[in-house]
């Protein structure tokens, strides 16, 4: 195994505990006093929002995202709007839709072409302007990549545009943000960065670093998202989120698996949460994998305190995940399969990945 990925991706700087959402206002003014902050609606109704706008001044402009999966089209407006404002820097306060657009607007701000030429794969050729990143949920670990997942709603396309320049610039891990989401974005944002850190400390193209930090994630995550979804604002949440960023960073130099490669085009096509359809995937995934595994499997079991197989199966059984497509037609199945097939994550799966294994996956998930 390579001891260290080619190039070792890591935002320059990362805050970590409660109260640290308050420094944002002086990080901003960093790079200038004129900044867009991206919200989500949670953040608007939760107890921060208010000191946090009154200390950014009018300087500041504030956009709220209207919710679901971040598209091209979102993308686009938000990084006109960043223009318009002539905004110095912009900062992304939510889940992972929310810093998946903030870190594309940001990234993209000097670029010339259409958010949706970079996405059908033009190079982006500009540096764009600091990108600060605040997660409000443990799942995406968004954070700590340089890739931001959009969807293309006109051909329903669910991909990465990446670059090493969309590597935010400062990071808040703030676990009291975490307070007041709802059991079910708890239980799949957490799912999402579980599987994440399972298929980054297995990852074909993994490194002893990605599977060290593969593997805390995991132990954090596994040890505290019960507990988080019961109670977000237990002390349990700061360990939730660290285990979501170390998953994030661990995946940054690693790539992920074939759930991943598959929950995209499922996601995108049948309109459900990305870290649901991570979880319900999982199961058949590990059977999938189980033998090319090999050590590595022990290694994540030892992480998760038993059988990886039976702990992943009693943990989505505890946060009350079920399988949304149980019983559904297979739709688009051509789309499905080229997607899967010719997605990065699934070319890092530790087992080689072809239309058979597809088709096996999707009885199971689907029978």
């Amino acid at each position: 195994m390579q001891p260290l990925p080619d190039t070792a991706l890591l935002a320059p700087r990362t805050l970590f505990g409660r109260g640290q959402i308050r420094q944002l206002p002086s990080l901003g003014r960093e790079w200038g006093g004129r900044g867009l902050v991206l919200i989500g609606a949670s953040f608007r109704k939760g107890l921060h929002f208010k000191p946090l706008k009154e200390a950014l001044g009018p300087d500041c402009l504030i956009v709220e995202h209207a919710g679901g999966e971040p598209t091209l089209d979102q993308a686009e407006t938000l990084r006109e709007t960043a223009r318009r404002h002539q905004a110095a820097w912009i900062s992304g306060i939510g889940g992972g839709s929310v810093l998946d657009l903030a870190k594309t607007a940001a990234g993209l701000f000097h670029e010339t072409v259409p958010v949706a030429a970079i996405h059908a794969g033009q190079a982006v050729q500009k540096r764009g302007i600091p990108f600060l990143a605040v997660p409000t949920t443990a799942g995406t670990g968004a954070e700590a990549t340089p890739n931001a997942v959009l969807t293309d709603t006109r051909t329903s396309l669910k991909k990465s545009i990446r670059d090493d320049r969309f590597m935010a610039s400062c990071i808040i891990l703030d676990g009291g943000l975490l307070a007041g989401s709802p059991p079910d974005v708890i239980a799949h944002a957490g799912m999402d960065a579980y599987t994440q850190a399972l298929e980054a400390g297995s990852s074909r193209k993994g490194n002893a670093w990605s599977e060290a930090t593969a593997l805390a994630a995991l132990r954090l995550i596994a040890a505290s998202l019960p507990a988080v979804q019961a109670n977000p604002a237990g002390p349990e949440a700061d360990s939730l989120l660290a285990g979501s960023y170390l998953a994030g960073v661990a995946l940054a130099q690693a790539r992920l698996g074939v759930v991943h490669g598959l929950a995209h085009p499922l996601g995108a096509f049948y309109h459900q949460p990305h870290g649901l359809v991570c979880a319900v995937c999982l199961p058949a995934a590990l059977k999938l994998n189980r033998q090319a595994l090999g050590a590595a499997y022990d290694r994540l079991s030892q992480a998760v305190g038993s059988d990886l197989t039976a702990a992943t199966e009693s943990l989505l059984a505890r946060l009350g995940i079920r399988n949304p497509f149980t019983g559904q037609p297979i739709i688009r199945l051509p789309e499905i399969m080229e997607q899967t097939l010719t997605s990065g994550s699934t070319q890092a799966n530790p087992k080689t990945i072809g239309p058979a294994e597809v088709e096996w996956l999707l009885k199971r998930l689907f029978s």
